[in-house]
């Protein structure tokens, strides 16, 4: 990466969902130590602002903005607000996710419509609200966050695995119809985040508990988000899978 590179590298507006914890919080934390801005987006703004606080007394550039990903307006809203401070966006990280499991003949309908709603229509309106100014700009980069579970299914997972898979799906065709614009999705294996607080199905929370025993820190995804973040803008990273070395899954 020339000087030039490094130098817009370091200025481009990011995004991030689900900023709050876990892979959000330590994305948020690595990018803007790499000189990046950050625009975090949650629901938990008592943690955003506390995180912002943090990455500015390093030297950080940070904002926040209440998020609720299953909200289109809420979505327009935090992309106006990155806009109106930045004047645009460069990459917009779709991470939030939530994974309340539990086989199907649970019946948790309300639980399905939930990761539906916010692992599905969540990143669609990331796509909806950060594409009109992207193609505008003729630039910006979606990062989707999928799952290992976008490859496979497992019992306890169908429905979080179809929504994981939907994620692949809808990155794969918004690659293919817009050619100025990167598409990249990253597939974490068990990883150390709040996503297994979600599940109330005492069968799926009791084997997520033994599954988790390997699970690899939030920031070892966080360094695959920069590395496909850091590649000059005529490549496209289109999917990066990470798991723990000691994982068969």
């Amino acid at each position: 990466m020339t000087t030039h590179e490094n130098d817009a590298h370091k200025q481009k507006v990011v995004l991030i969902t689900g900023a709050s914890s876990g892979i959000g919080e330590a994305t948020a934390r690595l990018l803007a130590g790499k000189g990046l801005q950050v625009v975090l987006g949650a629901r938990r703004t008592d943690r955003l602002e506390t995180l912002v606080s943090e990455i500015r007394a390093e030297g950080g550039s940070a904002e926040y903005r209440a998020l609720d990903v299953t909200s289109l307006e809420d979505m327009q809203a935090f992309v106006g607000f990155a806009k109106e401070k930045f004047d645009r966006i460069d990459v917009m990280v779709n991470n939030a996710g939530v994974m309340p499991l539990s086989k199907l003949d649970a019946l948790k309908i309300d639980e399905w419509n939930r990761m539906i709603d916010v692992n599905i229509r969540g990143v669609l309106h990331g796509i909806a609200a950060g594409l009109p100014l992207m193609q505008q700009q003729g630039s910006g980069h979606f990062i989707n966050i999928s799952s290992i579970g976008g490859h496979t299914v497992s019992p306890t997972a169908a429905v979080y695995c179809a929504t994981k898979f939907a994620v692949g799906a809808i990155s794969e065709g918004l690659r293919q119809e817009v050619s100025d614009i990167r598409v990249t999705v990253i597939s974490p294996g068990v990883t150390v985040s709040e996503l297994a607080d979600s599940i109330s199905d005492s069968e799926a929370r009791f084997v997520m508990q033994d599954f988790r025993k390997v699970a690899i820190p939030a920031d070892a995804i966080a360094r695959a988000i920069a590395f496909a973040i850091e590649q000059p803008n005529d490549v496209d990273v289109s999917e990066i899978i990470v798991r723990p070395t000691a994982s068969p899954y």
